[in-house]
């Protein structure tokens, strides 16, 4: 097991085709390919990487140049003959903008084309029932990040929103989120579509996390990836084969009774009942439970042991987890994330990690990469404006279907 992320010369690349009618396919390719190299690529390395003709190459990296999408960052010298001049995203090309409804937080950030995060707003998740107000308080936080100096709106593809479970995918609904009373049956993907005039998509937030690790964190360079989230509650997002694992309903990744177990309210009441945290931290609402969170890993820090033992139950809980996933998955990486992680990560990586070294089934095969994310607190919402991405510029395997 290594607990960094290898660093390699080469990323795997989807292979393109030269079958007819296959340009939009063709031209996600070429740009994943360059995206997915910080240092640039010639059109020889495209054509190899890719395996697409190098006229293709030329007809497609010409029309990324006239969109404005890439441009020519140098030279590269090959040793003989003329150099090759590389190819680079440019960043400020295109936009999206993420919104992540979690019970304590919202977080609204938007992101260039790779991911990186060039504004963002947060609040606390007003507490009852009054679902409009709360969906014009985030479609003007969107309106707002988009408004920001330097920012061309005409380039935001779109809005991509990361919700709790259980979600209606096709309808865009969140559907009686356990943690969110009074929303009931929402139809959040089309309000905050019409608030804010932009195309919108609406994931689970665990899918979105693991799509964020995907695009622009840690997980980019893995084909096979397990995302445990760890918020208000918690799941696992889950990539087989570099495709997102999203279920019949899009609701994969719920996890059963570990989720509830794995809550950060259940974790605080734990701790007052055991007389570790007093009764002022008893939990009226999901954002109270983060300042329990915060006193018990202060504790914990501090050496004292009931506090750190809750901690340690917890991190085996998680492992226990994350183990038999990872195993019945096989992935090589696994990513720990979600707005409450910091708070507990490095003392719960000290327990998860030695669990995922000694699994009887992972370690005679291959090494599995264990990591927290690179994206902090706001994966979800990044991992919301990457849905966006995705779907505009990734090469989809959906569209090689005919007819």
């Amino acid at each position: 097991m290594t607990t960094k992320r290898a660093t390699t010369g080469k990323r795997s690349i989807r292979r393109g085709t030269n079958l007819p009618r296959m340009g939009d396919f063709n031209e996600s390719v070429i740009l994943d390919a360059i995206r997915r190299h910080p240092a640039g690529l010639s059109r020889v390395e495209l054509a190899q990487a890719t395996g697409l003709s190098a006229q293709t190459v030329s007809n497609i990296t010409r029309r990324l140049l006239d969109q404005g999408v890439a441009r020519e960052s140098g030279k590269q010298n090959t040793g003989s003959g003329k150099p090759r001049t590389l190819l680079e995203i440019v960043p400020t090309s295109r936009y999206a903008v993420g919104v992540h409804l979690d019970p304590a937080v919202i977080t609204c950030v938007l992101v260039d084309l790779l991911g990186t995060v060039v504004a963002q707003r947060s609040q606390r998740t007003p507490s009852g029932s009054d679902t409009e107000g709360i969906v014009a308080d985030m479609a003007a936080s969107a309106c707002a990040l988009m408004a920001e100096p330097g920012v061309d709106e005409a380039r935001v593809l779109g809005l991509g929103i990361a919700a709790p479970g259980p979600i209606d995918a096709t309808a865009g609904w969140v559907v009686d989120p356990p943690e969110l009373p009074g929303w009931g049956r929402y139809p959040l993907r089309d309000r905050l579509s019409e608030a804010t005039g932009l195309p919108a998509l609406l994931d689970k937030d665990v899918t979105a996390a693991v799509v964020a690790e995907r695009w622009a964190g840690a997980g980019a360079d893995s084909r096979n990836l397990l995302f445990f989230y760890l918020g208000t509650g918690s799941g696992m997002g889950l990539v087989v084969e570099d495709m997102v694992l999203r279920g019949v309903s899009g609701n994969a990744g719920e996890v059963g009774g570990l989720g509830s177990a794995c809550s950060t309210r259940t974790l605080v009441d734990e701790a007052i009942a055991l007389g570790v945290l007093g009764g002022e931290y008893t939990v009226l609402d999901p954002a109270d439970a983060q300042h329990g969170l915060e006193r018990l890993a202060a504790l914990a820090a501090e050496g004292h042991t009931e506090a750190d033992g809750i901690i340690e139950r917890l991190g085996v809980r998680i492992g226990r987890g994350v183990c038999a996933a990872a195993t019945l998955l096989d992935v090589d990486t696994v990513v720990f994330g979600g707005p409450t992680w910091h708070v507990l990560d490095d003392r719960l990586l000290t327990t998860i990690e030695p669990m995922v070294a000694r699994s009887p089934f992972v370690r005679p095969t291959h090494p599995t990469t264990v990591v927290s994310t690179t994206l902090g607190e706001k994966v979800a919402a990044v991992g919301a404006a990457s849905l966006v991405l995705d779907r505009a510029l990734s090469a989809q395997p959906r569209s090689l279907l005919l007819g």
